[in-house]
């Protein structure tokens, strides 16, 4: 902060100072202030002390601006609107107009099915606003939205601080995604065919350790383990290799990958909700709170329909 800031001087002070130049009455500012005269005469005393000068003269049963007076009001008053403004009027936004630039923090499986509706949405409605994508997963969501980084986040999470606003876009479950021209596993998928295929899987790890192991405390035969779902459609399709992915995500593969199939689990397996998460001091930042209903519209279009 600026050292003029520690000086002995009481930037409301100059408030007094400029209603008093304009009326030319110690009674009609302290009237428009709802102060007393005393008390406007002693904010005068005390601006007279910090700036070194006499600021007023009387004229009649008036007051007029001293040469320094008339010095400070002309290079105060600009300042004093501009202040104003910013405390009553805050900057409308746009989003035909706004340059905002946005941090959103995105789960691996939000680049499939958000990410490319969402930034057609931008181009359409907002195209000077601008994106910056973070990868973010249960484990390191949190720290993030600590450390002030992200305007919004989607993701899965578990306990947040209470400084972190939170709403559930959709809770889906899983499906096997398979080319049928590989892997034959009939009308029904049971588990036994199920264990004794090979699969890829994609794991936050970095191990052979997938969402069915952690919840069927039973282990695949897993020949390929990924960090993400964004080339797993490639590696399925032309192989016997099953993947269990969430249904959304097989859904979004299946549109450039008309080939592959998806069939029911042989057992029970539901993810964790899918969250919208943003601080609480974003909430009343309105191209903050433009970014959060677009996520919620591309995640009922394109998941919960």
């Amino acid at each position: 902060m600026s050292s003029a800031y520690g000086r002995d001087l009481d930037l409301n002070l100059l408030r007094v100072f400029a209603v008093v130049a304009a009326t030319g009455s110690v009674t009609q500012a302290a009237a428009q202030l709802y102060l007393t005269q005393p008390a406007v005469s002693a904010a005068l005393r005390r601006l007279n002390t910090a700036v070194g000068a006499p600021l007023f003269v009387r004229q009649g049963r008036g007051l007029v601006l001293s040469a320094r007076g008339g010095q400070l009001l002309a290079r105060i008053e600009p300042h004093l609107q501009q202040l104003v403004d910013a405390a009553l009027n805050p900057e409308p936004f746009d989003p035909r107009t706004s340059q905002r630039v946005l941090r959103l923090g995105a789960f691996d499986s939000a680049h499939v099915w958000l990410l490319p509706a969402l930034l057609r949405a931008l181009e359409q409605e907002a195209p000077h606003l601008k994106l910056i994508v973070l990868p973010v997963q249960f484990r390191t969501i949190g720290p993030a939205m600590a450390s002030g980084q992200l305007d919004a986040a989607v993701t899965v999470a578990d306990e947040l601080p209470a400084a972190i606003a939170r709403e559930t876009l959709f809770q889906g479950g899983f499906v096997c995604l398979y080319d049928p021209r590989h892997a034959k596993l009939g009308r029904k998928l049971t588990e036994e065919k199920y264990f004794a295929h090979d699969h890829v899987i994609v794991s936050y790890n970095g191990d052979l350790r997938g969402i069915v192991e952690d919840t069927q405390v039973r282990s695949r035969r897993v020949r390929c383990s990924l960090g993400t779902f964004a080339n797993l459609g490639a590696l399925v399709e032309g192989t016997s290799m099953l993947a269990t992915v969430p249904t959304y995500v097989a859904r979004w593969i299946r549109r450039s990958r008309p080939e592959l199939r998806t069939v029911s689990l042989p057992f029970e397996l539901r993810g964790a909700p899918v969250e919208l998460l943003w601080p609480q001091a974003r909430a009343d930042d309105p191209a903050s709170d433009y970014l959060r209903e677009q996520i919620r519209r591309i995640a009922a279009r394109e998941v919960q329909s």
